[in-house]
């Protein structure tokens, strides 16, 4: 059976190169590992392929997400069921994007550029594999592990979550209705393995991004995420508090050109084969968001890049 195992990379645009440098490799403290002029490639510390962000100079939002997926076979497979289900597709070289094999780049129905691929040049984690120590100890600022999950909005949620259940085989983890008489689809989790999500949409306008998000170990690592974005004056959205859907505890923040990230712990729960799909109705969407508060402030539903 074809499946797509996580996501890989995000592309986003940077209005400043050095400003985004100093976010995401002294704050949030991930390693450069390839650059050139207006483009820098990184990764984090427990991530073993050779990078899962890319910043490009000149302006701001989402390029493009990269998802991997198991075998050469697979691309052919997605591509032909993406065709079928009405989507644009197209064939990226090996080596196009950069230490990266083939690849089939689908235009969404939401206009955002999803690209899948097979190879990326395997580099390692920090720790190794061979009797790692449980962390390395030069790790800078809040020492996100690897890069999670992807939300972005899109003119019609439910459209989305049909794409990503024919085409690419992800389940739905959660989605908010506008009731469960009127189940139109408001936002919709999707997963791929078992994480409460690997990417996930809200309405809102197409080809933007809302967020992108990092893992973290645990809630403590979380709170201490939000001491240094007080150190280092990043801008925070919301937070730290705990999501309702997910379950999972979080920050959201702004990198210097305005895009918009977050630290994310908790498993939540596992979304295996027979998960049933949780549904929340848009009048508990405030809770389902950010659990203790039960509200939603006007920049979290209305700032994208």
């Amino acid at each position: 059976m074809s499946a797509v195992i996580r996501l890989g990379y995000v592309h986003i645009r940077v209005t400043d190169l050095e400003e985004a440098r100093n976010h995401y490799s002294n704050t949030l403290g991930m390693e450069v590992v390839a650059e050139e002029p207006g483009k820098l490639w990184l990764k984090c510390w427990d991530e073993w392929d050779h990078h899962s962000l890319v910043l490009e100079e000149g302006g701001v939002g989402l390029v493009k997400l990269g998802y991997k997926v198991e075998s050469p076979d697979d691309l052919e497979t997605f591509e032909k069921r993406a065709q079928n289900f009405g989507a644009s597709t197209g064939r990226v070289s090996a080596g196009e994007n950069l230490k990266v094999g083939e690849a089939v780049r689908i235009t969404l129905p939401s206009e955002h550029a999803l690209e899948l691929y097979t190879d990326m040049e395997f580099v390692g984690t920090e720790t190794g594999s061979l009797n790692p120590e449980a962390w390395p100890r030069h790790v800078r600022g809040v020492g996100t592990h690897w890069i999670d999950h992807a939300l972005v909005p899109c003119d019609d949620p439910g459209l989305m979550e049909r794409f990503f259940t024919e085409a690419l085989d992800f389940r739905t983890a959660e989605r908010v209705v506008e009731s469960i008489e009127q189940p139109n689809v408001i936002g919709s989790w999707m997963s791929c393995g078992e994480s409460p999500h690997d990417i996930a949409f809200i309405k809102g306008p197409n080809e933007k991004l809302h967020h992108f998000a990092y893992h973290l170990e645990d809630w403590s690592a979380i709170l201490k995420a939000g001491d240094i974005f007080s150190m280092d004056d990043v801008p925070i959205d919301i937070g730290p508090t705990r999501h309702g859907i997910t379950r999972g505890t979080t920050i959201y923040f702004f990198d210097p050109s305005g895009n918009r990230n977050e630290v994310f712990a908790g498993l939540g729960y596992r979304v295996q084969k027979d998960f049933p799909t949780i549904n929340w109705t848009v009048d508990q969407l405030a809770k389902g968001i950010f659990y203790h508060a039960r509200e939603l402030n006007d920049a979290f539903t209305s700032v994208f890049t």
